[in-house]
C-alpha cells in the first residue's frame, strides 16, 4: 500500500472541491449516488461506521478504511472520521494506491 502517495492525492482531491465531507453530507451523497468512494477511518465509533458501511453497502460504493482520523485529517486540513470522493477518476487512482495484498 503506497499511504503517502494516497494522503497527497485525498489533499489534492480536497483542493479540487471533489471531497464531501462529514457523517450527515456523506450520508446524503451516497443516497444521491453523487459519490463513487467512501473513506471511513479506521478508528470511527461503531455506531458511525456501521450506518456508513450498510449505507455505502447498500448502493455498491466502495470503502477504503486504510487510514485513522489523524491521518485523514493530516491529509485535508479537516478533522472528520468520514469523507467521499465525487470524481470516479480519483475514486479510481485512490483505490489503486490502497490495495492491499489479497484484496
Amino acid at each position: 500500500m503506497e499511504t503517502e502517495k494516497a494522503l497527497q492525492l485525498l489533499g489534492l482531491i480536497r483542493r479540487a472541491s471533489q471531497l464531501v465531507t462529514g457523517e450527515n453530507m456523506v450520508l446524503k451523497a451516497i443516497r444521491n449516488q453523487s459519490v463513487t468512494l467512501v473513506l471511513l477511518a479506521n478508528d470511527a465509533g461503531p455506531t458511525s461506521a456501521k450506518k456508513i458501511r450498510d449505507k455505502a453497502n447498500f448502493y455498491n460504493i466502495a470503502i477504503i478504511s486504510a487510514f485513522n482520523k489523524a491521518e485523514l485529517s493530516n491529509a485535508t486540513g479537516l478533522e472528520r472520521t468520514v469523507l467521499a470522493v465525487k470524481n470516479p477518476g480519483f475514486s479510481k487512482k485512490l483505490l489503486e494506491l490502497t490495495k492491499t495484498e489479497g484484496a
